[in-house]
């Protein structure tokens, strides 16, 4: 399939800017994969709409707050904290990175100083650099000065510090633990404490897995032909109850229903065999038109880029004429699109 067949055309006034008033205020649109039908509700529905015997399976990464200005000489540089390789040394994002070089001083606070190493091979890619610091504990410090790493499409001022501190709040769910992801599993942050209070109160199981979501998420696909695009690796984690959890499911026959793509990519990259090992892993698998599920029967899942995997994957779910004929209808009801936006359930 080609690029072009995952395009649609989206008004730039529907990419919401900031969050809902409350988490459980977003939309939801509902779609029937068996007749096609769409209908549209509130995303507080959703513990009703529910048939009662799912498995829902959430990602609870944590979102570190890793944006941070830093200052080499006069010039201030972007840069994006990607993951810690060892203490003191971070992989990072410079924009624009052409400023950074070798044996450069970046100033992020008194305390917090990176010298850039020399970089080789996927290293000096993209725009990626690596950053050494004499303190350990980079991350404490990150939190004193670093920002939520919002998407490029949610602007935001400069190291504006008005909306720090309700971002670095409204872009994490509810249930967010495990620290290490760059972006939020934006699906999950519509759940409220009483939200998941009234799925419990059906009778309604959960389980958690943690994908730290990286650079693959929001890698854009630069080929004619989607078959021919990489995804980068993600790091992931199965632990021993969710797996169980799991295989329970599919061998009595109910749906597990995946809470965001990042479930769905965790969920079917560990349970090829169409059992779930417990474990951690990386997964570069990239999931499109023609792919068999063997874990995940049902996605709730936010409004996605155009052309994008994300998109891909919910029209190897769903169907491509369903997803995008529902897109277009999400653009006529004025749906709020990406990550502080709408959300949609496939069932």
């Amino acid at each position: 399939m080609n690029i072009g067949d995952f395009d649609f055309d989206l008004p730039p006034e529907l990419i919401a800017q900031r969050p809902a008033a409350r988490r459980d205020d977003s939309r939801m649109m509902v779609i029937d994969r068996s007749s096609g039908r769409i209908d549209h509700r509130a995303f507080r529905d959703f513990p009703d709409l529910l048939q009662g015997d799912e498995l829902i399976v959430l990602n609870d990464a944590r979102v570190i707050p890793a944006k941070a200005w830093g200052q080499r000489g006069a010039a201030a540089i972007e840069f994006l904290f990607l993951k810690e390789i060892e203490t003191g040394l971070w992989e990072v994002l410079g924009k624009p990175a052409r400023r950074v070089h070798p044996g450069d001083e970046i100033v992020f606070a008194d305390d917090l100083r990176g010298v850039a190493e020399p970089w080789t091979g996927e290293n000096g890619q993209e725009g990626r650099r690596r950053l050494r610091f004499a303190v350990p504990d980079v991350l404490g410090r990150l939190k004193r000065v670093g920002f939520a790493p919002l998407p490029p499409y949610i602007k935001r001022p400069k190291a504006g510090l008005a909306d720090r501190e309700r971002d670095l709040e409204r872009y994490q769910t509810v249930f967010a633990d495990r620290e290490g992801a760059i972006a939020a599993p934006t699906a999950g942050l519509h759940f409220t404490a009483e939200v998941l209070e009234r799925i419990r109160a059906r009778g309604i199981d959960s389980a958690r897995v943690t994908l730290h979501v990286g650079l693959a998420t929001f890698q854009p696909v630069r080929t004619e032909r989607i078959e021919d695009h990489r995804m980068l690796e993600e790091a992931y984690e199965v632990p021993g109850t969710a797996a169980a959890a799991v295989n329970k499911a599919k061998t009595e026959g109910r749906p597990v229903l995946a809470v965001g793509t990042t479930v769905v990519r965790t969920l079917e990259s560990a349970g090829r065999s169409g059992r779930v090992p417990p474990g951690s892993g990386a997964t570069s698998l990239f999931i499109r038109p023609g792919f068999e599920f063997k874990v995940v029967d049902r996605l709730l899942t936010n409004f996605h880029l155009p052309k994008s995997t994300l998109l891909m994957l919910v029209s190897a779910l769903a169907g491509r004429d369903l997803i995008l004929g529902a897109y277009r209808e999400a653009v006529r009801e004025g749906y709020r699109f990406f990550s502080y936006g709408d959300c949609m359930l496939i069932k």
